[in-house]
């Protein structure tokens, strides 16, 4: 993955050097060129930059190059316009440790603020938890408020000022910002300062008042980020621009669900996301006059919203936007020997913790060897379930699963709630509440997922070994209200113990279908009928199921070849299913991952783009949809609210979604530090010990006696550090062994199981720790 930076100046494009990436002078506009490769190619993006005091001639000298560079790359680059305080999340994830706003610029009149030397005296308004923007402000009291991180830049000292009402995330990202300055712009020979408590920092607040002079007044209040909430987002609407009697029309054709069969090649289509993106899709046959009017209607549409950002692009197919935004882009493959169906892909079990993103891949939390116990909601309270009817479950009940398996030598769990399609409203609810009890048992570790009758994912297949039945209403309790029926119709499909499942379906001829198997259980004997499409393993699975179903003898027939009992049981014979089954799938489907919150009332979330576990914050609820799940992780330091109303949230979230996505889609509750393989495997290079240490503590934030901690450059193992005009707190550089410390400002009492950490501590804070400064610099 690589991109470069291009700033314009008098009309010209400059490289900017890559130390100074991430920073953006208000009075320029900057090009952005972006490229990974991925599984189908090189993805490029193409970016252009407007600062907020650039002129008229730059931004369109801007929008002339951008033409020029995606003309030379042949039109394959997706074209992004990018306002400044308005980012994409896109752009913004290319500089993970922030983005800085400074003033000056060339066509502005002012100069370049230079930032290799020690003279500086700025401040910084740092804003954001995911994606930082830091601003430089006037250098005044009036310009702090309690809920931001500031930073104070004098050259060779930063000192970090926290809000009274900041969280950890915004210190941990002002803290990541200062590092980046000193690193970047000060060749590491800056020294950082942390002011988290005032009263406790005295030299510090000291320097402040020498630079910006004595503070009068109180703080103003925290001031709330604007972001678009999800329902604004679901407001999309599809315009067509194209030509007609030599004269440019633009139509709107649709809202939502949008599908692929709405675009053809020949035109262009304008697509509005609610005012809060604009996305141009180009044709590869449309002419250069509609291409023109199509990204002109969007910058208009875009001038009476300036946060608007504008996204260009022809080869939709290839774009995140088809899948991610609101697309129901489905391609249909016809296998053409047998009659189609979807290839179940064998994956060795064991290859399950070694590679977890396969575990993701495969939905599977492990290879389905451990313990099961199932209860049945019974006038609102769990009762347990007969082992031998395990697997066996009925539309007209609610169902708790819970499946132990051991990780590490430790057990872990997973909660399934399942609920029958005809069970009540307090059935369901009563559910959820005994899922919650439940949980407390355990320790609050179960993975909690909710799986619609119907729905049922993968691994809730594979734990019951390929006996999971699906009863399409009744109940399977002692007392039945009402009567089986005398004639039954499954339909079985899996090749084996991981993936088979049978499902009453209408007992009716109409029901069948050639691709698959399925079970006629009467009163007098139980036919396995194999559609010609079958194949053997699945022969061998439903005849297995069979024995379940039915104590009848057991007669197997092919199609065609029915007996005349066959069709009197099922009414009849009549029309059904005998074509080539077609494959339907999401291609690449990229997963994506959400802040949750509420903090303005309504449910709002924040996309995190090219998300990595360093973006799971404690103090979030976040939400990540890999389209077929919906994993919901709860940090420990999340608000009530925020957790108790996640369910709701990942529901709405879907009511929302503009794809029209299916509300029965599986919704899972992963607790942090209880994360599964199937979660952990998105993520790359995951961390399971990321969370064993207090991060904040590591970091000087929380916890610190003093309120305030000094962080040297890079490369000092073992020397004295102070700030000019404070007093002086020695730093050291430890190894943590792996053994049991007493309580104290960096330990609980818990064991240290990160034997090979290195990092900076302070030694009047915790003499448990045993120093261990290595040979090798460690």
């Amino acid at each position: 993955m690589t991109h470069m930076l291009i700033i314009l100046q008098n009309m010209k494009m400059v490289p900017v050097p890559e130390k100074a990436y991430g920073t953006f002078f208000e009075g320029d506009c900057y090009i952005i060129l972006h490229s990974k490769r991925t599984s189908r190619g090189t993805a490029v993006d193409l970016h252009y930059w407007i600062g907020k005091d650039s002129t008229q001639d730059e931004q369109g000298a801007a929008a002339m190059y951008v033409t020029q560079l995606d003309t030379a790359l042949r039109g394959n680059p997706v074209q992004h316009r990018e306002v400044q305080g308005h980012e994409s999340e896109t752009f913004q994830s290319y500089f993970r440790n922030g983005i800085i706003y400074k003033k000056g610029g060339v066509a502005s009149g002012f100069k370049h603020v230079e930032t290799n030397m020690y003279n500086i005296k700025r401040l910084l308004h740092v804003k954001g938890k995911k994606h930082v923007t830091a601003t430089e402000v006037a250098l005044s009291w009036d310009s702090f408020n309690k809920g931001d991180v500031f930073l104070l830049d004098l050259g060779k000292v930063l000192i970090q000022w926290n809000g009274p009402n900041c969280n950890i995330a915004e210190k941990s990202r002002g803290l990541a910002l200062a590092r980046s300055i000193r690193d970047s712009e000060r060749g590491g020979r800056a020294q950082i300062g942390i002011i988290d408590n005032e009263k406790d920092s005295p030299d510090l607040l000291k320097i402040m008042k020498m630079v910006l002079g004595e503070r009068r007044g109180e703080l103003r209040d925290a001031i709330p980020d604007t972001k678009a909430d999800e329902l604004q987002k679901a407001n999309v609407r599809l315009y067509h621009v194209y030509e007609k009697d030599n004269d440019l029309v633009v139509q709107e054709i649709a809202t939502r669900p949008l599908t692929q069969d709405l675009l053809q090649h020949e035109d262009c289509y304008i697509l509005d996301q609610g005012g809060y993106k604009i996305y141009v899709w180009r044709g590869k046959a449309s002419n250069q006059e509609e291409k023109k009017a199509a990204f002109t209607r969007a910058v208009v549409s875009s001038a009476n919203n300036v946060t608007c950002g504008i996204c260009c692009f022809k080869k939709w197919v290839m774009h995140r936007v088809c899948m991610l935004l609101c697309i129901h882009w489905v391609l249909a493959f016809i296998l053409l020997v047998h009659a189609a169906k979807v290839e179940q892909v064998k994956f060795d079990t064991t290859q399950l913790h070694a590679r977890p993103e396969l575990a993701a891949e495969q939905r599977m939390v492990d290879d389905a060897s451990g313990d099961i116990e199932v209860w049945r909601i019974e006038d609102l309270q769990m009762q347990p379930v007969n082992p031998k009817t395990y697997g066996q479950f009925y539309g007209g009940d609610c169902y708790l699963v819970l499946y132990t398996y051991l990780r590490s030598g430790r057990p872990h769990y997973v909660l399934y709630m399942w609920q029958g399609r005809h069970a009540s409203v307090d059935e369901i609810t009563a559910c959820a509440l005994n899922a919650i009890e439940l949980d407390k048992k355990y320790g609050d570790e179960a993975v909690q997922v909710r799986v619609t009758m119907g729905k049922e994912p993968a691994h809730f297949l594979a734990i019951f070994k390929g006996k999971l039945i699906i009863y399409e209403g009744g109940t399977s309790r002692a007392q039945k209200s009402t009567l089986e029926p005398a004639i039954r119709l499954f339909q079985v499909r899996g090749t084996s113990e991981m993936n088979t499942k049978a499902t009453e379906v209408p007992a009716r001829a109409s029901s069948l279908n050639s691709n698959d198997v399925f079970l006629l259980a009467t009163n007098q004997v139980c036919y396995l009928w194999c559609g010609k499409g079958c194949s053997g393993d699945e022969r061998e699975m439903a005849k297995m199921v069979a024995d379940i179903v039915s104590r009848r003898d057991k007669h197997t027939i092919l199609e065609g070849q029915e007996p005349a009992e066959f069709w009197e049981a099922l009414g009849g014979k009549a029309p059904y299913a005998s074509e080539k089954r077609f494959q339907e799938q999401i291609t690449h489907y990229q997963p994506r991952l959400f802040e949750c919150s509420n903090q303005t009332g309504r449910f709002i979330m924040t996309e995190v783009v090219g998300f990595c576990q360093e973006d799971l914050d404690e103090d979030d609820v976040m939400l990540l949809d890999t389209w077929e799940e919906i994993f919901l992780w709860i940090g420990k330091a999340s608000n009530t609210y925020e957790r108790n109303e996640a369910i709701a949230s990942a529901k709405e979230y879907l009511k929302t979604h503009p794809a029209g996505r299916d509300l029965a889609t599986p919704i899972i509750l992963v607790k942090q530090g209880c994360e599964p393989l199937n979660f952990t495997g998105w993520f790359n290079a995951w961390d399971p010990y990321k969370w064993s240490v207090s991060s904040q503590n590591l970091l000087g934030i929380k916890g610190n006696p003093g309120g305030a901690s000094v962080v040297n450059g890079p490369g000092i193992a073992h020397e004295e550090a102070s700030l000019p005009g404070c007093t002086q707190i020695p730093a050291t550089r430890w190894h943590l062994s792996p053994r049991w410390c007493s309580p104290g400002p960096f330990c609980s009492g818990l064991p240290l199981i990160v034997p090979s950490l290195s990092c900076i501590f302070y030694k009047h804070h915790c003499s448990t720790y045993s120093q261990a400064v290595s040979s090798s610099g460690e």
